[in-house]
Formats: structure tokens, sequence, C-alpha cells
């Protein structure tokens, strides 16, 4: 199993679709095996389903993430746990041992052309258009 993990910082990278890398975990017997940081090389939001696929993504644990990648990434049959935040490796040790807290419905409806370095993050992703609907 793979399981992908939008990245920067050791964190969870709160916007799906303006990630600039994932890590990746390969797993077996339930056990991390292996990691690597990965650049998406610009891929935006739907790529980044198509991005994943290739790589042989089975699971993929983020923080804000819009509709359309929600759906691009059930057609890949990559499953989703949105609503992460904090350490990405921690993130992943929960998700193996099944404690990782994540919001199903989380999803971010808004676009920010232009605004550099923006993330879902930044203004609480529960009091903005940002959250769980």
């Amino acid at each position: 199993m793979k399981i992908a993990v939008t990245y920067e910082n050791n964190q969870v990278f709160q916007h799906f679709g303006h990630s600039e890398q994932f890590k990746f975990y390969n797993i077996e017997n339930n056990q991390i095996v292996s990691t690597e940081v990965v650049p998406t090389n610009g891929s935006g939001h739907g790529a980044l389903a198509g991005f994943l696929k290739a790589n042989g993504v089975n699971v993929l644990i983020c923080g804000g993430i819009g509709g359309g990648a929600k759906t691009a990434l059930a057609e890949a049959g990559i499953q989703l746990f949105g609503g992460v935040n904090g350490s990405a490796d921690l993130a992943v040790a929960q998700y193996l041992n099944g404690t990782l807290v994540f919001n199903p419905n989380t999803q971010c409806n808004h676009h920010h052309e232009g605004e550099q370095g923006h993330t879902c993050g930044d203004h609480g992703c529960g009091s903005h258009t940002c959250g769980s609907h």
C-alpha cells in the first residue's frame, strides 16, 4: 500500500490543490518501510489526482480539499482522509493504528487566484467557506 500526504515543512499542507509536494509512505504489514518526498511539478487540483494514481497511491491524507478534487480522487480509486493537520509522520502513524482524526466532510469551495501563500489553515477553515458543510 502507498499513502500520500500533502506535505510542507514536515506538516500536513492545508490546501490540496496548491500542494507543491507529497510525502509518500510505502506500507507493508501495516508498517512504514520507506518514505519519499516528491515534487508535484506544478500540477494542480484535478491533475494532482492523476499524479497520485500514476504513482500508485491508495490513500491520501490532506488538509482542505475542493469538491472537484474529491471527485477526481474517488474516480481514481484513492481513499481520502481530509481535514487533517499537524505532523505528516504522526498522521500516517495514526492512520496505521486506527486513531487518525479526520473530517469526511472537509471541503474548500473557494478559489484565491493571485493570492500568494494562501493556505486554508491560515484562516481557521471553520469560520470561512472551507470546512464542514
